[in-house]
């Protein structure tokens, strides 16, 4: 008869490591901070995908129904990964903020997210700028 051992503690914490890391992963991350009158910035970190561009697109658009927003700042240099979903909800938060008469910038310089937006053509579509500061300064 084979006994049965307990788990001796050495395996589960590299398994729960992994657990953690890739929950977090697959999150994303979003903060909102007044940047000046009738400015905000929208930090983004983590994956935009199609389980979380709705979260982005969610924030972005409370951000459009606040009376006084003039300009969105999104800053995208701590996303690890833009897919298609995400590419879809720049555009249409974009044509939102347009609609709106609100202005959007982006301030990124992650080459994780300007290339989907170069191989997709769509850079000439944005007003990016390589920091905060700039974007918020741009005319």
């Amino acid at each position: 008869m084979s006994e049965i051992r307990e788990p001796t503690g050495i395996v589960e914490p590299v398994l729960s490591s992994i657990r953690q890391d890739a929950v977090a992963d697959e999150q994303i991350f979003v903060s909102v901070r007044p940047a000046g009158a009738g400015k905000v910035i929208v930090e983004v970190g983590g994956e935009v995908d199609m389980l979380t561009s709705p979260q982005l697109r969610a924030v972005v658009l409370e951000q459009l129904a606040a009376s006084g927003t003039d300009v969105v700042v999104l800053g995208l240099d701590k996303v690890t990964f833009l897919g298609t979903s995400g590419l879809a909800v720049l555009i249409e938060l974009r044509e939102a903020t347009h609609a709106a008469g609100v202005e959007l910038r982006i301030a990124c310089t992650a080459r994780r997210v300007l290339r989907p937006l170069t191989i997709a053509g769509l850079i000439p579509l944005f007003d990016i700028h390589d920091t905060f500061d700039k974007a918020l300064e741009a005319t």
